[in-house]
Protein backbone atom coordinates (compact mmCIF):
# COMPACT_ATOMS: atom_id res chain seq x y z
CA UNK A 1 0.00 0.00 0.00
CA UNK A 2 1.30 3.42 -0.94
CA UNK A 3 1.91 5.42 2.22
CA UNK A 4 3.38 8.84 2.88
CA UNK A 5 4.57 10.87 5.82
CA UNK A 6 2.92 14.24 6.39
CA UNK A 7 4.34 17.43 7.81
CA UNK A 8 3.87 16.24 11.38
CA UNK A 9 5.59 12.89 10.85
CA UNK A 10 2.24 11.10 10.88
CA UNK A 11 1.70 8.19 8.54
CA UNK A 12 -1.18 8.80 6.17
CA UNK A 13 -2.76 6.94 3.29
CA UNK A 14 -3.51 8.82 0.06
CA UNK A 15 -6.86 9.23 -1.66
CA UNK A 16 -6.47 5.93 -3.48
CA UNK A 17 -7.34 4.12 -0.25
CA UNK A 18 -9.06 6.05 2.56
CA UNK A 19 -10.72 8.65 0.37
CA UNK A 20 -11.86 6.20 -2.28
CA UNK A 21 -13.53 4.04 0.37
CA UNK A 22 -15.35 7.08 1.75
CA UNK A 23 -16.38 8.20 -1.73
CA UNK A 24 -17.72 4.74 -2.51
CA UNK A 25 -20.26 5.09 0.28
CA UNK A 26 -20.79 8.84 0.59
CA UNK A 27 -20.44 9.85 -3.05
CA UNK A 28 -20.13 13.51 -3.99
CA UNK A 29 -19.88 14.59 -0.37
CA UNK A 30 -16.23 13.57 -0.68
CA UNK A 31 -14.21 15.97 -2.84
CA UNK A 32 -10.66 15.96 -4.16
CA UNK A 33 -7.99 18.59 -4.91
CA UNK A 34 -8.88 20.89 -7.77
CA UNK A 35 -12.65 20.47 -7.38
CA UNK A 36 -14.88 23.42 -6.35
CA UNK A 37 -16.06 21.83 -3.10
CA UNK A 38 -12.51 21.01 -2.00
CA UNK A 39 -11.27 24.52 -2.78
CA UNK A 40 -14.23 26.14 -0.99
CA UNK A 41 -13.20 24.47 2.25
CA UNK A 42 -9.50 25.18 1.75
CA UNK A 43 -10.22 28.86 1.08
CA UNK A 44 -12.34 29.22 4.22
CA UNK A 45 -9.45 29.06 6.71
CA UNK A 46 -8.45 32.40 8.21
CA UNK A 47 -5.15 30.92 9.42
CA UNK A 48 -2.56 30.57 6.67
CA UNK A 49 -0.95 27.77 8.68
CA UNK A 50 -4.14 25.71 8.44
CA UNK A 51 -4.82 26.61 4.79
CA UNK A 52 -1.31 25.50 3.83
CA UNK A 53 -2.09 21.87 4.69
CA UNK A 54 -3.42 19.72 1.87
CA UNK A 55 -5.72 16.83 2.73
CA UNK A 56 -6.09 14.00 0.25
CA UNK A 57 -9.82 14.65 0.28
CA UNK A 58 -12.44 16.67 2.12
CA UNK A 59 -15.70 15.21 3.37
CA UNK A 60 -18.65 17.59 3.88
CA UNK A 61 -21.47 15.80 5.71
CA UNK A 62 -24.96 17.24 5.68
CA UNK A 63 -26.44 15.03 8.41
CA UNK A 64 -25.43 13.36 11.65
CA UNK A 65 -25.91 10.02 9.93
CA UNK A 66 -23.27 10.97 7.35
CA UNK A 67 -20.78 11.57 10.14
CA UNK A 68 -21.69 8.28 11.76
CA UNK A 69 -21.10 6.38 8.52
CA UNK A 70 -17.77 8.11 7.89
CA UNK A 71 -16.42 7.44 11.38
CA UNK A 72 -17.47 3.79 11.19
CA UNK A 73 -15.49 3.45 7.95
CA UNK A 74 -12.44 5.34 9.21
CA UNK A 75 -12.30 3.55 12.56
CA UNK A 76 -11.90 0.30 10.63
CA UNK A 77 -8.87 1.70 8.78
CA UNK A 78 -6.35 2.49 11.52
CA UNK A 79 -3.85 4.13 9.16
CA UNK A 80 -6.41 6.70 7.95
CA UNK A 81 -5.66 10.02 9.62
CA UNK A 82 -8.34 12.70 9.71
CA UNK A 83 -9.14 16.16 11.07
CA UNK A 84 -12.43 17.80 12.02
CA UNK A 85 -13.15 21.37 10.96
CA UNK A 86 -15.77 23.82 12.16
CA UNK A 87 -15.06 27.53 11.73
CA UNK A 88 -11.39 27.07 12.66
CA UNK A 89 -11.05 29.19 15.80
CA UNK A 90 -7.69 27.65 16.63
CA UNK A 91 -4.98 28.90 14.23
CA UNK A 92 -2.34 26.22 14.73
CA UNK A 93 -1.60 23.97 11.76
CA UNK A 94 -3.21 20.56 12.14
CA UNK A 95 -5.99 21.48 14.56
CA UNK A 96 -8.68 21.67 11.84
CA UNK A 97 -6.90 20.41 8.73
CA UNK A 98 -4.39 17.72 7.81
CA UNK A 99 -1.71 16.89 5.28
CA UNK A 100 -2.39 13.76 3.26
CA UNK A 101 -5.37 12.63 5.29
CA UNK A 102 -9.07 13.45 5.36
CA UNK A 103 -10.61 16.71 6.57
CA UNK A 104 -14.21 16.49 7.74
CA UNK A 105 -15.78 19.91 7.19
CA UNK A 106 -18.77 20.18 9.54
CA UNK A 107 -19.99 23.61 8.45
CA UNK A 108 -22.96 22.26 6.46
CA UNK A 109 -24.43 21.02 9.75
CA UNK A 110 -25.61 24.47 10.77
CA UNK A 111 -29.35 24.17 11.42
CA UNK A 112 -30.84 26.07 14.36
CA UNK A 113 -34.18 25.15 15.95
CA UNK A 114 -35.82 25.85 19.29
CA UNK A 115 -38.12 23.73 21.42
CA UNK A 116 -41.76 24.59 22.02
CA UNK A 117 -41.26 26.48 25.28
CA UNK A 118 -38.14 28.28 23.99
CA UNK A 119 -35.91 26.95 26.79
CA UNK A 120 -33.46 24.95 24.65
CA UNK A 121 -32.01 25.79 21.24
CA UNK A 122 -30.57 22.97 19.12
CA UNK A 123 -27.59 24.00 17.01
CA UNK A 124 -25.74 22.04 14.38
CA UNK A 125 -22.08 21.84 15.33
CA UNK A 126 -21.00 23.54 12.12
CA UNK A 127 -22.88 26.78 12.86
CA UNK A 128 -21.19 30.09 13.68
CA UNK A 129 -22.26 32.10 16.69
CA UNK A 130 -23.52 34.99 14.57
CA UNK A 131 -26.11 32.66 13.04
CA UNK A 132 -27.25 31.67 16.53
CA UNK A 133 -27.50 35.25 17.81
CA UNK A 134 -29.38 36.45 14.74
CA UNK A 135 -31.92 33.66 15.26
CA UNK A 136 -32.31 34.26 19.00
CA UNK A 137 -32.30 38.06 18.98
CA UNK A 138 -35.62 37.96 17.15
CA UNK A 139 -37.04 35.90 20.02
CA UNK A 140 -35.68 38.08 22.83
CA UNK A 141 -33.37 35.26 23.88
CA UNK A 142 -29.69 34.40 23.95
CA UNK A 143 -27.19 31.74 24.97
CA UNK A 144 -23.65 31.80 26.32
CA UNK A 145 -21.44 31.77 23.22
CA UNK A 146 -18.52 33.39 21.46
CA UNK A 147 -18.14 37.15 21.43
CA UNK A 148 -16.93 37.18 17.83
CA UNK A 149 -19.78 35.92 15.69
CA UNK A 150 -17.44 34.33 13.14
CA UNK A 151 -16.24 31.80 15.72
CA UNK A 152 -17.76 28.33 15.46
CA UNK A 153 -20.10 26.82 18.02
CA UNK A 154 -18.25 23.51 18.20
CA UNK A 155 -14.68 24.38 19.05
CA UNK A 156 -15.46 27.18 21.47
CA UNK A 157 -17.96 25.15 23.50
CA UNK A 158 -15.82 22.03 23.85
CA UNK A 159 -12.96 24.14 25.23
CA UNK A 160 -15.09 25.96 27.80
CA UNK A 161 -16.13 29.17 26.07
CA UNK A 162 -16.02 32.69 27.52
CA UNK A 163 -19.07 34.81 26.65
CA UNK A 164 -20.41 38.24 27.54
CA UNK A 165 -22.78 36.39 29.86
CA UNK A 166 -20.16 34.28 31.65
CA UNK A 167 -20.57 36.00 35.05
CA UNK A 168 -24.31 35.27 34.91
CA UNK A 169 -24.29 31.69 33.63
CA UNK A 170 -20.71 30.35 33.63
CA UNK A 171 -18.73 28.90 30.76
CA UNK A 172 -20.54 28.22 27.49
CA UNK A 173 -20.08 24.50 28.13
CA UNK A 174 -21.87 24.83 31.49
CA UNK A 175 -25.01 25.73 29.54
CA UNK A 176 -25.10 22.64 27.32
CA UNK A 177 -28.22 20.57 27.98
CA UNK A 178 -27.22 17.78 25.61
CA UNK A 179 -24.51 16.74 23.16
CA UNK A 180 -25.35 14.63 20.13
CA UNK A 181 -22.07 12.85 19.42
CA UNK A 182 -20.62 10.21 17.11
CA UNK A 183 -18.37 7.88 19.09
CA UNK A 184 -15.30 6.03 17.80
CA UNK A 185 -17.44 3.05 16.77
CA UNK A 186 -19.57 5.30 14.57
CA UNK A 187 -22.50 5.03 16.98
CA UNK A 188 -24.61 8.20 17.31
CA UNK A 189 -25.62 8.86 20.93
CA UNK A 190 -26.81 11.63 23.22
CA UNK A 191 -24.83 12.66 26.30
CA UNK A 192 -26.57 14.66 29.01
CA UNK A 193 -27.08 14.74 32.77
CA UNK A 194 -29.15 11.54 32.76
CA UNK A 195 -27.75 9.65 29.74
CA UNK A 196 -23.99 8.99 29.67
CA UNK A 197 -23.41 11.63 32.39
CA UNK A 198 -19.69 10.89 32.64
CA UNK A 199 -19.22 11.61 28.93
CA UNK A 200 -21.43 14.70 29.33
CA UNK A 201 -19.04 16.08 31.93
CA UNK A 202 -15.90 15.08 30.01
CA UNK A 203 -16.99 16.81 26.81
CA UNK A 204 -17.13 20.12 28.69
CA UNK A 205 -13.44 20.88 28.34
CA UNK A 206 -12.35 17.62 26.72
CA UNK A 207 -12.16 19.06 23.19
CA UNK A 208 -11.90 16.47 20.37
CA UNK A 209 -10.79 13.51 22.48
CA UNK A 210 -14.08 11.58 22.57
CA UNK A 211 -15.91 11.91 19.27
CA UNK A 212 -17.46 14.30 16.80
CA UNK A 213 -20.27 16.47 18.11
CA UNK A 214 -23.04 16.82 15.55
CA UNK A 215 -25.48 18.92 17.61
CA UNK A 216 -25.37 21.09 20.72
CA UNK A 217 -28.55 21.68 22.74
CA UNK A 218 -28.03 24.88 24.74
CA UNK A 219 -30.12 26.39 27.52
CA UNK A 220 -31.52 29.79 26.59
CA UNK A 221 -32.25 32.83 28.75
CA UNK A 222 -34.11 36.09 28.21
CA UNK A 223 -31.94 38.81 26.69
CA UNK A 224 -32.71 42.12 25.05
CA UNK A 225 -30.58 45.14 24.32
CA UNK A 226 -27.23 45.69 26.04
CA UNK A 227 -24.45 48.24 26.33
CA UNK A 228 -21.31 47.56 24.31
CA UNK A 229 -18.40 49.30 22.63
CA UNK A 230 -14.72 50.12 22.88
CA UNK A 231 -12.67 52.58 24.91
CA UNK A 232 -9.23 53.65 23.67
CA UNK A 233 -6.78 55.28 26.08
CA UNK A 234 -3.29 56.67 25.82
CA UNK A 235 -0.59 54.16 26.69
CA UNK A 236 0.71 56.75 29.18
CA UNK A 237 -2.45 56.08 31.21
CA UNK A 238 -1.91 52.32 31.27
CA UNK A 239 -1.43 52.15 35.05
CA UNK A 240 -4.80 53.80 35.58
CA UNK A 241 -6.40 51.39 33.10
CA UNK A 242 -4.75 48.41 34.79
CA UNK A 243 -6.01 49.64 38.16
CA UNK A 244 -9.56 50.04 36.89
CA UNK A 245 -9.44 46.59 35.27
CA UNK A 246 -8.11 45.00 38.46
CA UNK A 247 -10.73 46.68 40.63
CA UNK A 248 -13.47 45.25 38.40
CA UNK A 249 -11.90 41.81 37.88
CA UNK A 250 -10.87 41.38 41.50
CA UNK A 251 -14.01 42.72 43.16
CA UNK A 252 -15.33 40.64 46.03
CA UNK A 253 -18.81 41.18 44.62
CA UNK A 254 -18.29 40.99 40.85
CA UNK A 255 -21.03 42.69 38.84
CA UNK A 256 -22.74 39.78 37.00
CA UNK A 257 -23.62 41.98 34.03
CA UNK A 258 -20.09 43.24 33.42
CA UNK A 259 -17.79 41.89 30.71
CA UNK A 260 -14.52 43.44 29.60
CA UNK A 261 -11.29 42.68 27.76
CA UNK A 262 -8.37 45.08 28.10
CA UNK A 263 -5.80 44.79 25.31
CA UNK A 264 -2.30 46.01 24.64
CA UNK A 265 -1.39 46.21 20.97
CA UNK A 266 1.78 46.85 19.01
CA UNK A 267 1.90 47.14 15.23
CA UNK A 268 5.37 47.25 13.74
CA UNK A 269 4.02 48.40 10.37
CA UNK A 270 2.46 51.69 11.54
CA UNK A 271 4.06 53.90 14.14
CA UNK A 272 5.89 51.34 16.27
CA UNK A 273 4.12 52.37 19.44
CA UNK A 274 1.85 50.73 21.98
CA UNK A 275 -1.90 51.07 22.11
CA UNK A 276 -4.29 50.21 24.93
CA UNK A 277 -8.01 49.68 24.61
CA UNK A 278 -10.87 47.97 26.40
CA UNK A 279 -13.82 46.16 24.86
CA UNK A 280 -16.77 46.57 27.20
CA UNK A 281 -20.20 45.06 27.47
CA UNK A 282 -22.90 45.41 30.10
CA UNK A 283 -25.64 42.90 29.47
CA UNK A 284 -28.42 45.26 30.46
CA UNK A 285 -29.49 48.33 28.49
CA UNK A 286 -27.90 50.74 30.98
CA UNK A 287 -25.92 53.65 29.55
CA UNK A 288 -23.87 54.42 32.67
CA UNK A 289 -23.39 51.33 34.85
CA UNK A 290 -21.41 52.30 37.97
CA UNK A 291 -19.05 49.32 37.58
CA UNK A 292 -17.29 51.18 34.76
CA UNK A 293 -17.08 54.62 36.42
CA UNK A 294 -13.37 54.38 37.24
CA UNK A 295 -12.44 53.20 33.77
CA UNK A 296 -14.56 55.83 32.02
CA UNK A 297 -13.06 58.60 34.15
CA UNK A 298 -9.68 58.02 32.48
CA UNK A 299 -9.22 60.36 29.48
CA UNK A 300 -9.96 58.48 26.27
CA UNK A 301 -9.29 59.09 22.60
CA UNK A 302 -12.26 56.99 21.52
CA UNK A 303 -15.47 55.86 23.19
CA UNK A 304 -18.01 53.88 21.15
CA UNK A 305 -20.22 52.64 23.99
CA UNK A 306 -23.84 52.47 22.91
CA UNK A 307 -27.00 50.44 23.37
CA UNK A 308 -27.20 47.64 20.81
CA UNK A 309 -28.00 43.94 20.46
CA UNK A 310 -25.80 40.87 20.44
CA UNK A 311 -26.05 40.00 16.76
CA UNK A 312 -24.90 43.52 15.85
CA UNK A 313 -21.82 43.63 18.06
CA UNK A 314 -20.90 40.03 17.21
CA UNK A 315 -20.88 40.80 13.49
CA UNK A 316 -17.19 41.68 13.28
CA UNK A 317 -16.70 40.66 9.66
CA UNK A 318 -14.31 38.19 8.12
CA UNK A 319 -10.72 37.97 9.28
CA UNK A 320 -8.23 38.28 6.38
CA UNK A 321 -5.97 35.25 5.88
CA UNK A 322 -2.82 35.73 7.96
CA UNK A 323 -0.40 33.65 9.95
CA UNK A 324 -1.62 33.56 13.55
CA UNK A 325 -0.59 32.15 16.87
CA UNK A 326 -2.04 32.03 20.38
CA UNK A 327 -0.34 31.60 23.74
CA UNK A 328 -2.00 31.83 27.14
CA UNK A 329 -1.47 32.03 30.89
CA UNK A 330 -3.64 32.70 33.93
CA UNK A 331 -2.82 34.84 36.97
CA UNK A 332 -4.29 36.16 40.18
CA UNK A 333 -5.65 39.68 39.77
CA UNK A 334 -3.03 42.37 40.47
CA UNK A 335 -2.51 45.89 39.16
CA UNK A 336 1.20 45.61 39.88
CA UNK A 337 1.48 42.34 37.95
CA UNK A 338 -0.23 43.86 34.90
CA UNK A 339 2.32 46.67 34.98
CA UNK A 340 5.19 44.22 35.21
CA UNK A 341 3.75 42.19 32.34
CA UNK A 342 3.74 45.34 30.22
CA UNK A 343 7.34 46.09 31.20
CA UNK A 344 8.35 42.56 30.21
CA UNK A 345 6.56 42.86 26.86
CA UNK A 346 8.07 46.27 26.25
CA UNK A 347 11.57 44.87 26.72
CA UNK A 348 11.11 42.44 23.79
CA UNK A 349 8.40 43.40 21.32
CA UNK A 350 9.62 46.86 20.17
CA UNK A 351 13.04 45.38 19.36
CA UNK A 352 11.54 42.58 17.27
CA UNK A 353 11.30 43.33 13.55
CA UNK A 354 10.60 41.36 10.39
CA UNK A 355 12.71 42.73 7.52
CA UNK A 356 10.45 43.95 4.74
CA UNK A 357 7.34 42.77 6.56
CA UNK A 358 5.39 43.36 9.76
CA UNK A 359 3.84 41.67 12.78
CA UNK A 360 0.90 42.78 14.89
CA UNK A 361 0.89 41.84 18.58
CA UNK A 362 -2.20 41.80 20.78
CA UNK A 363 -2.07 40.94 24.47
CA UNK A 364 -5.54 40.64 26.00
CA UNK A 365 -6.48 40.50 29.69
CA UNK A 366 -9.82 38.87 30.51
CA UNK A 367 -11.42 38.42 33.96
CA UNK A 368 -12.18 34.91 35.19
CA UNK A 369 -14.03 35.72 38.43
CA UNK A 370 -15.35 33.24 40.96
CA UNK A 371 -18.91 34.26 40.08
CA UNK A 372 -18.23 32.58 36.73
CA UNK A 373 -16.24 29.54 37.83
CA UNK A 374 -18.84 28.61 40.47
CA UNK A 375 -20.95 27.03 37.73
CA UNK A 376 -18.37 24.30 37.09
CA UNK A 377 -20.07 21.95 39.58
CA UNK A 378 -23.58 22.53 38.24
CA UNK A 379 -25.47 20.90 35.37
CA UNK A 380 -23.42 17.71 35.55
CA UNK A 381 -20.11 19.49 36.13
CA UNK A 382 -17.27 20.20 33.72
CA UNK A 383 -13.70 18.94 33.37
CA UNK A 384 -11.90 22.32 33.34
CA UNK A 385 -10.64 22.07 36.90
CA UNK A 386 -11.00 25.73 37.88
CA UNK A 387 -13.38 26.75 40.65
CA UNK A 388 -13.93 29.53 43.22
CA UNK A 389 -11.16 28.10 45.42
CA UNK A 390 -8.71 29.58 42.87
CA UNK A 391 -10.05 33.07 43.59
CA UNK A 392 -10.57 35.83 41.05
CA UNK A 393 -8.03 35.38 38.26
CA UNK A 394 -7.52 36.75 34.78
CA UNK A 395 -6.59 35.06 31.53
CA UNK A 396 -3.90 36.47 29.25
CA UNK A 397 -4.12 35.80 25.52
CA UNK A 398 -0.99 36.60 23.53
CA UNK A 399 -1.73 36.80 19.80
CA UNK A 400 0.56 37.51 16.88
CA UNK A 401 -0.53 38.11 13.28
CA UNK A 402 1.83 38.38 10.31
CA UNK A 403 1.54 37.93 6.51
CA UNK A 404 4.84 36.33 5.48
CA UNK A 405 5.14 32.61 6.26
CA UNK A 406 8.91 32.81 5.85
CA UNK A 407 9.00 34.31 9.34
CA UNK A 408 6.87 31.68 11.06
CA UNK A 409 9.68 30.11 13.04
CA UNK A 410 11.16 33.34 14.39
CA UNK A 411 7.74 34.74 15.37
CA UNK A 412 6.80 31.50 17.10
CA UNK A 413 10.11 31.45 18.99
CA UNK A 414 9.69 35.07 20.07
CA UNK A 415 6.10 34.51 21.20
CA UNK A 416 7.22 31.51 23.21
CA UNK A 417 9.92 33.56 24.94
CA UNK A 418 7.47 36.38 25.66
CA UNK A 419 5.08 33.92 27.27
CA UNK A 420 7.83 32.30 29.32
CA UNK A 421 8.92 35.74 30.54
CA UNK A 422 5.48 36.81 31.76
CA UNK A 423 4.87 33.41 33.34
CA UNK A 424 8.14 33.85 35.24
CA UNK A 425 7.06 37.30 36.41
CA UNK A 426 3.71 35.98 37.62
CA UNK A 427 5.32 33.00 39.31
CA UNK A 428 7.79 35.21 41.15
CA UNK A 429 4.84 37.11 42.61
CA UNK A 430 3.05 33.91 43.59
CA UNK A 431 0.19 34.75 41.24
CA UNK A 432 0.63 32.10 38.52
CA UNK A 433 -2.31 29.70 38.13
CA UNK A 434 -1.84 26.21 36.73
CA UNK A 435 -5.00 26.68 34.66
CA UNK A 436 -4.47 27.45 30.97
CA UNK A 437 -7.54 28.24 28.89
CA UNK A 438 -7.37 25.58 26.18
CA UNK A 439 -9.05 27.70 23.50
CA UNK A 440 -6.17 30.19 23.75
CA UNK A 441 -3.28 27.74 24.09
CA UNK A 442 -0.35 27.11 21.74
CA UNK A 443 0.37 23.49 20.69
CA UNK A 444 3.58 23.63 22.73
CA UNK A 445 1.53 24.18 25.89
CA UNK A 446 -0.26 21.44 27.83
CA UNK A 447 -3.55 22.97 29.00
CA UNK A 448 -5.24 19.68 29.88
CA UNK A 449 -2.57 19.09 32.55
CA UNK A 450 -3.73 22.38 34.07
CA UNK A 451 -7.14 20.84 34.75
CA UNK A 452 -5.54 19.08 37.72
CA UNK A 453 -4.54 15.47 38.31
CA UNK A 454 -8.03 14.31 39.28
CA UNK A 455 -9.62 15.68 36.13
CA UNK A 456 -6.82 14.38 33.91
CA UNK A 457 -7.27 10.89 35.34
CA UNK A 458 -11.03 11.18 34.85
CA UNK A 459 -10.56 12.14 31.18
CA UNK A 460 -8.03 9.38 30.58
CA UNK A 461 -10.41 6.78 31.99
CA UNK A 462 -13.25 8.25 29.96
CA UNK A 463 -11.18 7.92 26.80
CA UNK A 464 -10.43 4.28 27.53
CA UNK A 465 -14.12 3.63 28.16
CA UNK A 466 -15.59 5.30 25.08
CA UNK A 467 -12.62 4.95 22.74
CA UNK A 468 -10.83 1.73 23.72
CA UNK A 469 -8.87 1.58 20.46
CA UNK A 470 -7.66 5.18 20.77
CA UNK A 471 -9.18 6.39 17.50
CA UNK A 472 -9.28 10.02 18.67
CA UNK A 473 -5.74 9.81 20.05
CA UNK A 474 -4.06 8.15 17.06
CA UNK A 475 -6.13 8.84 13.98
CA UNK A 476 -7.03 12.44 14.84
CA UNK A 477 -3.61 13.95 15.57
CA UNK A 478 -4.75 17.57 15.74
CA UNK A 479 -5.70 19.32 18.95
CA UNK A 480 -4.67 18.71 22.53
CA UNK A 481 -4.47 14.99 23.10
CA UNK A 482 -4.82 13.15 26.40
CA UNK A 483 -1.49 11.46 25.68
CA UNK A 484 -2.73 8.04 26.67
CA UNK A 485 -0.70 4.99 25.75
CA UNK A 486 -2.42 2.70 23.26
Amino acid sequence: MDQSVGEFGIRSIPASSCCIQLEGVLGSKVSFPGTPSYETTQNSYWSIQEASLNPSCIFVPDSSQDVSVAVEILSGMPDCQFAVKGHSHMPAAGFANINGGITIDMTALSSITINDDHTVVSIGSGAAWLDVYTYLDALGLSVAGGRNGAVGVGGLTLGGGISYFAPRVGWACDNVANFEIVLASGKLVNANASSLPDLFRGLKGGMNNFGIITRFDLTTFAQGALLAGNIVNSISDRDAVFRAFSNIAGAKEYDPYASLVTSLSYNSSIDESWGISTSLAYTKPETNPPVYDELLAIPSTLNTLHITNLSTIANEGNTPPLNWLFYTATFGVSTNLMGQIFDSLNSTIPEFELPGSWVFWDIAFEPLPTIMTQYGDKNGGNSLGISPVHGNVFVVLISALWPDSAFNKVVEQTAGKITEDIIRVGNEQGLLSEFQYINYADPSQNPIAGYGAENVEFLMNLSRKYDPSGIWQRQVPGGFKLRSKY
